[in-house]
């Protein structure tokens, strides 16, 4: 585990903005273990885990076999995958920068790490569930406001923080990201479906876990 954050650390060291200076990145795990408060900011890298069936939020160069046939989306029961972390950034046309906190309400988007692509979604039926499916599409140049996701935080708080249940809810189409139990037998062996559903259940309800954060920008 120590690598693959390492590893991270060097990623988001050399890929960042320039027009950001660099601060000491840290692990989330590592500061949350310690008791220190994570926020979570522009930059980050990090994990999404359902809260009630624990898997990571997950994509891969598999497309869909039915709906969009673009890059599938599901929920992975391991903790150690790298194709589990997603970059956290600002919507289309933001004048947000990295390591700004996010408030609840934001819209946000979520890139890929391994494959660049951005979290998605659309009116294409979900293969098993028949609900909204979500995908992974797009790249570094092309994104549109089919990626966007509004974050809300469940509770007080006001502002994104790792180990906060949240809610993100596709602006487009007012599906909230979900998963479930039902399982792909195919295209992705024993991982769980993830899609989105226009109600608030249990089962839309994530949380950041493990990850590379970046330090609170404080020059505003």
């Amino acid at each position: 585990m120590a690598i693959g954050f390492f590893a991270l650390a060097l990623f988001l060291f050399f890929s960042l903005d320039s027009d950001i200076p660099h601060s000491p990145i840290s692990s989330a795990s590592a500061a949350s273990s310690e008791g220190v408060e994570v926020q979570i900011t522009y930059g980050s890298v990090l994990k999404l885990m359902h809260e009630k069936s624990k898997v990571r939020l997950h994509s891969h160069e598999v497309p869909y076999g039915s709906g969009s046939g673009q890059q599938s989306v599901t929920g992975f029961p391991g903790v150690d995958d790298s194709n589990s972390y997603w970059i956290v950034k600002p919507q289309l046309e933001s004048s947000a920068k990295q390591g700004d906190t996010i408030k609840s309400g934001t819209i946000i988007r979520l890139q890929h790490m391994r494959t660049r692509k951005w979290l998605h979604s659309h009116l294409h039926a979900s293969p098993i569930s028949g609900n909204l499916e979500v995908s992974c599409f797009g790249g570094e140049t092309q994104s549109d406001t089919g990626d966007h996701w509004k974050l809300t935080i469940e509770g007080s708080g006001k502002t994104w923080k790792q180990d906060q249940k949240f809610r993100l809810q596709h602006v487009d189409t007012g599906g909230y990201l979900h998963s479930h139990d039902k399982k792909y037998t195919r295209i992705a062996g024993g991982q769980q479906e993830v899609c989105g559903v226009r109600e608030k259940r249990a089962e839309n309800v994530w949380l950041a876990a493990e990850g590379v954060y970046l330090p609170v920008n404080e020059s505003k």
